[in-house]
């Protein structure tokens, strides 16, 4: 599956760090703590969210579970002499489906777009998945020490996506249709972002600011606004 192909490109296990003793040739042992006071909070992270539309044309709706998966690296780079509050840029790669009632099927000029009426067609699945690499941006508060690794948290920010590949997928017992790298998605996907909580797992939430299709994609004529937004837990890996 190539969901799990870019996930586990980006999924490294990481470095486990050594501790150092020494002892003196004497009855009495010296032991000194070093406390890192230039530390940063650099972190990989895995998010899952479930997945919601907003802003959603009349007749769509959500139906089933929609999951998002999300991966990836936050360089910390702390602002102020306490090093609690820091600036964060990172990198990584996301999958989001949305299960839902429009259906998106392939024409000679295009993508047609239909909501689908349960009481008219029969069908089992109808869902679109994005495929992206993501830049977050953020703004860091927390409680931590350079001695202390269990701490509150708060981190705001922006995250920029861009969508290295989309596929449909409908199915019904009078035929399937499957379709890759629709032409009609914004392959640019921005947004707000939040996350808070205590130690490594901690509530996030995510609002798009910009729409999931461009204006070509049109339902009976007329472009339509639908947006992201994810809501989940995010895990933090120092």
């Amino acid at each position: 599956m190539r969901t799990l192909y870019f996930l586990l490109c980006f999924a490294f296990t990481i470095l486990t760090a050594q501790g150092q003793s020494q002892i003196k040739p004497s009855s009495v042992t010296d032991t000194t703590a070093v406390v890192d006071n230039n530390y940063r909070e650099d972190q990989f992270y895995f998010s899952v969210t479930y997945n919601l539309l907003g802003n959603k044309p009349n007749g769509v709706s959500q139906s089933g579970f929609s999951t998002g998966y999300h991966l990836g690296f936050i360089r910390d780079m702390p602002i102020n002499k306490r090093r609690n509050v820091a600036i964060g840029i990172g990198l990584g790669l996301s999958t989001n489906s949305y299960n839902q009632t429009l259906l998106i099927s392939e024409a000679n000029d295009g993508f047609n777009y239909t909501v689908l009426d349960d009481n008219e067609v029969n069908y089992t699945k109808n869902k679109f998945t994005t495929y992206l690499v993501e830049f977050p941006i953020e703004f860091r508060w927390r409680t931590s020490t350079a001695t202390e690794y269990q701490f509150w948290r708060i981190y705001a920010g922006l995250k920029l996506g861009y969508v290295l590949l989309n596929s449909t997928k409908f199915k019904s017992p009078d035929g399937d249709i499957k379709l890759s790298n629709v032409n009609d998605f914004n392959a640019l996907q921005y947004g707000l972002t939040f996350s808070a909580g205590y130690s490594n797992i901690n509530f996030h939430f995510y609002y798009g600011l910009n729409t999931i299709f461009n204006e070509d994609a049109k339902i009976d004529g007329n472009s339509f606004e639908m947006n992201s937004i994810r809501i989940g837990l995010m895990f933090y890996i120092l």
